[in-house]
């Protein structure tokens, strides 16, 4: 991160290069966390959006444990814990996304249900639809959804309370 003449930081745009040693180095880290948790599973890399992504795949002996781990808020308390150490390592800021047992898809179509049932209250005459709190990612996701479908959102809030609002445009 650099800062301007006014002292406002601004985040550098890494390089694939760069993303990639991101996720070489999240994969050792939490290949590290699931050997002591005595978890076995495959891990993924991916560049893609400007962000390196790391999945973590169970495998068939175990799925249950890992399964455990792909509860929303673990996956997010493990993917804040594995941008901290890539930071650690490289000196840069990580947005890192990290994907459980593919906790982030499932958590992509409920976001997409909660979209669904926003636009429905808009069409049935409300002037705006709010969501409830979630992550910066989610109400990314929930921003690429409502853009989709031809709506405005915006985001409102502090902390753990900021939310997304839809409206017509």
């Amino acid at each position: 991160m650099t800062t301007t003449p006014e002292t406002t930081p601004v985040r550098e745009t890494a390089t694939v290069e760069q993303l990639e040693q991101e996720g070489d180095v999240a994969a050792d880290y939490l290949e590290g966390l699931l050997d002591i948790a005595d978890i076995g599973g495959d891990l993924a890399l991916d560049v893609r959006s400007g962000r390196a992504y790391v999945s973590i795949e169970p495998d068939a002996e175990d799925a249950g444990s890992l399964a455990r781990l792909s509860d929303p808020n673990t996956v997010q308390a493990l993917q804040e814990l594995t941008r901290i150490a890539v930071q650690n390592r490289t000196g840069r800021f990580s947005r890192l996304i990290l994907d459980v047992g593919g906790s982030r898809d499932a958590r992509e179509r409920e976001l997409g249900a909660l979209v669904d049932a926003a636009v429905a209250r808009l069409d049935e005459g409300a002037n705006q639809a709010s969501l409830p709190a979630m992550s910066s990612y989610e109400r990314k996701v929930v921003h690429d959804l409502v853009a989709d479908r031809g709506l405005v959102s915006e985001s409102y809030g502090e902390g753990a309370d900021r939310h997304t609002v839809i409206r017509r445009a």
